[in-house]
């Protein structure tokens, strides 16, 4: 009797242990290609997450950044860098106008001394690029045509401050003022930061005419494409 009771006590005590093993026979048999899939679908949800966390941090920097306001910049800076923005029929856009007249109210308050506007030929048809369609408009509200410089060759925000720091390096000018709009703000001054503009002066208008849902968004797929530019930069 009590060989009988050790032996169901032995037979309790090894199944656990033999029903895993059978399981791990049975998980080992299953073909690679399965095992390869569930891999994949893991690797899948997890960069998609990755993903949306990338996003979400970087259009949460775009909405926050405030720049600079004229109230709170020192008079007298070399020049007030306006980036360009799309012409409509070789006039400024309504966007590129807030531009405009944001940077016009600046150099009034004597912000800066003279414009510095920076924009290449659209691909939509302009026939002028932006740089000079700024200049036009800005010469139309007053602005003496000596107190305008043009940087006509640039097709992005880098170029755009790149060759706007090379123009005012040939002239012996320092401080600079970047003229944009707010969605526009963070990524302007990053890249100003990594051209070693010194100091990083960046003042923002809010816009009342663009579709900013949409340009943020777009901005955060500009901003990423930036970010690996200037790594690739520094791997360099």
């Amino acid at each position: 009797m009590n060989m009988e009771r050790s032996a169901a006590s032995h037979d309790k005590t090894t199944l656990p242990s033999g029903t895993s093993l059978r399981a791990r026979q049975r998980r080992s048999k299953r073909p690679l290609s399965k095992r390869l899939l569930r891999l994949a679908l893991y690797c899948l949800v997890a960069g998609f997450i990755a993903l949306i966390v990338w996003c979400a941090a970087l259009f949460m920097i775009i909405v926050r950044f405030e720049g600079q306001p004229g109230s709170v910049l020192p008079k007298g800076n070399d020049v007030g860098i306006v980036l360009g923005a799309s012409l409509w029929s070789d006039r400024p856009s309504p966007g590129l106008l807030e531009r405009l007249d944001y940077a016009l109210s600046l150099y009034e308050e004597g912000v800066f001394e003279r414009f510095l506007v920076s924009g290449g030929l659209d691909d939509n048809g302009a026939t002028i690029t932006e740089a000079e369609g700024m200049r036009r408009y800005l010469t139309a509200q007053g602005v003496p045509d000596a107190d305008i410089v043009l940087e006509p060759k640039e097709h992005s925000t880098l170029e755009n401050l790149k060759f706007s720091q090379a123009i005012m390096s040939e002239n012996g000018w320092h401080t600079a003022v970047i003229v944009t709009h707010q969605y526009h703000g963070s990524r302007a001054a990053n890249i100003a930061k990594a051209l070693r503009y010194d100091p990083v002066q960046v003042s923002v208008t809010d816009s009342r005419v663009l579709h900013l849902t949409y340009n943020r968004t777009r901005e955060v797929l500009a901003y990423t494409k930036w970010l690996a530019d200037k790594w690739l930069l520094h791997a360099a």
